[in-house]
């Protein structure tokens, strides 16, 4: 059996993803390539290549990590706490990465660890509680993109940023022309970065698709 090399060995999969999650959340996500992870490291280009072959495997390997951080809901769970526990968490897992949210785009969230510490349980859940696969695959979607949307547009981590770019931007509107924006900033700011905006929402979805 051919030896791996030590700096192969050093760069687990693991140590890989938490270094290039360490880069995205310092420097941005402009900041990461083969050759920034590669350096932080202490290996060669050559080796991050040998463990995601590109850009778009990497991310995969930081979203399978994050992944591993989903709950193991005990079996006899009741269906509505379940879910929502397995949904909180991966908000919390996404808005305290934004910027490998903003790295995935379009690509479709389905690392090994996602499917089974989230999708598999998630809809097996659904069926056992009495919805039809296609209830079920529906009402994970739902859960889904409000979870992802409510992670993707607004940056968690920076939330004075948020609102102080939010207030600039209504603060420049005619009054005349949008008198609710301009006339709701005590409303609308804290708003912005209120958690409870997702919570809340995401409890209304379970309880409107509760067996």
């Amino acid at each position: 059996m051919p030896r791996q090399s030590p700096s192969l060995a050093r760069a687990t999969p693991d140590l890989i993803a938490r270094t290039a999650l360490s880069i995205i959340d310092e420097e941005g996500p402009s900041a990461l390539s083969f050759r920034s992870l590669a350096e932080r490291l202490g290996v060669s280009h050559a080796t991050i290549h040998r463990r995601c072959t590109d850009l778009g495997g990497l991310i995969d390997l930081c979203t399978d990590h994050l992944a591993a951080g989903l709950p193991e809901i005990p079996p006899g769970t009741a269906w509505a706490e379940a879910t929502e526990r397995r949904f909180r968490t991966l908000y919390e897992l996404l808005t305290a990465h934004p910027g490998l949210v903003a790295l995935r785009g379009s690509r479709p969230w389905l690392s090994p660890q996602l499917l089974a510490r989230l999708v598999e349980p998630a809809l097996a859940d659904s069926v056992a509680a009495g919805m039809t696969p296609e209830q079920a695959f529906r009402t994970y979607r739902r859960m889904y993109l409000l979870t992802l949307g409510s992670a993707t547009f607004v940056d968690h981590r920076e939330p004075a940023l948020t609102v102080k770019s939010t207030r600039t931007a209504l603060a420049a509107l005619d009054p005349a022309e949008f008198p609710v924006l301009t006339g709701g900033m005590d409303v609308i700011l804290p708003g912005m970065t209120d958690h409870e905006v997702y919570y809340g929402a995401l409890r209304q979805l379970i309880e409107a698709a509760h067996p």
